[in-house]
């Protein structure tokens, strides 16, 4: 009997989306023949090699409303021509078409979340595209039999919302990615300094990146800060650094795939995630880099948003700001690095790391896709 198809459409370009690469994972494990749709900027990178099909979307634009026009059309197209047993959209933007050939061949379509889309800060500046959202959303996602989240929090939001269960899956690194990290020397790191850690795909507006950069005024050259990653306030970010002239403290990275990542981040002594307590979306999030700190086995400065501080809080292997003052900022990166709590923390990490991990947390999602056989 010949193995199931599906097709696991994602908006992104498929160089840094780990979730996504570990959901298609699951599926070949599940034998099933998967395709990989993303699109491909002029920006893009080559994505790693996969065990999969992949297909990249070249479009004539890459941002605005025509963007998400065309980017949904030629997906409609690519999942109405190829066969499939099943439908994988993961995020709003990739819903509607995905929810639409679905019907049209009879086939089964898993939603999978990653956020509370309509809650984004971006779309809370202009009320027009938010209501275009919230009202795709308000009309698929009551009729949606399976649907996937990425934390508690955010199911219970879904289901409050919509009376639809929503299976939680934590997007969790592998116990023991790699055995050893690269050298310092070999990423050109420094050997003498403490190097604290801003990474993701989303470094974005009112995550307290610009905060952050800017504390690095107070603090001593003892300490230098990566950011490592994409998002729409890196280019203020550099030219902050050009004004506070804190270009020997603060390196840019530009995204690069997890397996290389994940040597950077295992180098640091802290990893940061300081979002805003400004939206539901940040209110309720989990960002996929707090389990890479921990997994990399460095403590975590964080901001208190429910999930994040229960994690940190359970396994003691953080501390939390009270403000996004770059002052205060700099006192809790200076205090906590230099204190006997540290190492209790550091070494925190690792049970939390076996504990909380890809091989135990992917058990749901594969029970969500035997119920769709």
């Amino acid at each position: 009997m010949k193995n199931k198809k599906v097709i696991v459409s994602v908006i992104n370009d498929l160089v840094t989306d780990q979730r996504v690469a570990r959901t298609c994972s699951v599926l070949k494990d599940l034998n099933y023949e998967v395709l990989l749709v993303g699109r491909k900027q002029k920006s893009s990178k080559e994505p790693v090699l996969r065990n999969y099909e992949c297909k990249r979307l070249k479009l004539m634009f890459e941002k605005g409303p025509q963007f998400y026009m065309f980017f949904n059309l030629r997906l409609f197209f690519v999942l109405l021509f190829r066969k499939a047993d099943l439908l994988v959209a993961n995020d709003l933007d990739t819903l509607l078409p995905n929810y639409l050939v679905a019907k049209l061949k009879g086939i089964k379509l898993v939603y999978d979340s990653h956020e509370i889309f309509c809650e984004v800060p971006e779309l809370q500046a202009n009320l027009i595209k938010k209501r275009i959202w919230e009202r795709l959303e308000k009309q698929i996602v009551p009729k949606l039999e399976y649907c996937v989240t990425v934390n508690q929090s955010i199911a219970k939001y879904f289901k409050t919302k919509y009376n639809v269960p929503f299976t939680y899956v934590r997007n969790i690194p592998n116990y023991n990615t790699f055995e050893k990290p690269k050298h310092r020397i070999d990423l050109n790191l420094s050997l003498d300094k403490k190097i604290v850690i801003l990474q993701g795909a989303g470094i974005n507006m009112q995550r307290g990146a610009e905060e952050l950069v800017e504390s690095f005024k107070y603090l001593s050259d003892a300490y230098v800060l990566l950011i490592i990653g994409s998002g729409d306030v890196i280019a203020q970010l550099k030219e902050n650094v050009k004004t506070f002239d804190l270009q020997h403290k603060i390196k840019f990275i530009d995204k690069i795939p997890a397996a290389e990542l994940s040597h950077y981040t295992a180098n640091a002594d802290l990893g940061v995630t300081i979002d805003k307590d400004t939206n539901l979306n940040y209110h309720f999030s989990l960002p996929n880099k707090v389990f890479d700190y921990i997994h990399a086995g460095i403590p975590v400065l964080a901001s208190r948003l429910p999930e994040i501080e229960q994690l940190i809080t359970a396994y003691n292997m953080g501390v939390f700001i009270e403000s996004h003052d770059p002052k205060h900022i700099a006192g809790k990166i200076d205090d906590f690095l230099n204190s006997a709590d540290y190492a209790l923390c550091k070494s925190n990490t690792l049970k939390a790391a076996r504990e909380n991990n890809w091989e135990m947390e992917k058990q749901k999602l594969i029970d969500l896709f035997h119920e769709t056989i």
